[in-house]
């Protein structure tokens, strides 16, 4: 296995792209090589340089995720895929896996997420390469379905993190309040969340200003992801 696993981006929102390569490039082990934002120069580049892992979105102008792996397959390329992807539907999740998609993350996510399931990839491609054995049955079930341990900061939980993620995702603007009545917590729970995600670079404060109180609020909109 190579010191870096060079990964190639495919996604054809600008935002959203330079979003992936700099979560990329903060992990240890990994660095991007480079973006694709069509389907023709995902194969292209696949097809002139050596690739280890392919971070692939969904829905491409000029062609479905799926078929990128299917062509890269058609000709010999065993390269790894992981699906980042707003795509929810099951039948899109089965059809994944039913061609070997390593990986399978919904958009929008924090860094956190990314950097768990790219972690466990890792440690599986080692011990693959390294001619491990597995003990038992336990073991089979867990490298079909491994376990993420989150790495979140101490007092937040990951599960947690992923639906605030998901609902500055869904709308523009949201104060600590209305977090916390969407997941049932309270306003200080909601704002350690939000205050993470701002401190990370993934969430954008603003002030609101509501015309009766006269008193601004802090607003977070989601930055990173589109």
């Amino acid at each position: 296995m190579p010191d870096v696993l060079r990964v190639l981006v495919v996604e054809d929102d600008p935002v959203a792209a330079e979003a992936h390569r700099t979560y990329v490039d903060r992990l240890p082990g990994f660095a991007c090589l480079g973006i694709a934002g069509t389907a023709a120069r995902a194969l292209q580049v696949l097809s002139q340089q050596p690739v280890d892992l392919v971070l692939l979105d969904m829905n491409l102008p000029d062609g479905h995720g799926l078929d990128v792996v299917r062509r890269m397959r058609a000709v010999g390329n065993q390269t790894d895929v992981v699906m980042v992807t707003a795509a929810r539907e099951v039948a899109a999740v089965q059809a994944a896996a039913r061609i070997g998609v390593v990986q399978y993350v919904l958009k929008p996510f924090a860094f956190e997420t990314l950097r768990d399931r790219l972690s466990a990839y890792a440690r599986q491609r080692r011990a693959a390469e390294a001619g491990q054995v597995v003990a038992d049955q336990d073991e089979v079930d867990r490298l079909l379905h491994p376990a993420t341990v989150s790495s979140v900061p101490k007092g937040l939980a990951g599960s947690v993190l992923d639906r605030v993620v998901t609902l500055l995702g869904n709308r523009e603007g949201w104060t600590a309040e209305e977090i916390a009545t969407s997941l049932g917590t309270s306003r200080i729970t909601a704002r350690r969340y939000l205050e993470h995600l701002a401190d990370q670079g993934q969430a954008l404060r603003t002030q609101r200003y509501d015309g009766r109180s006269g008193r601004p609020k802090v607003e977070y909109s989601w930055v990173s992801e589109s």
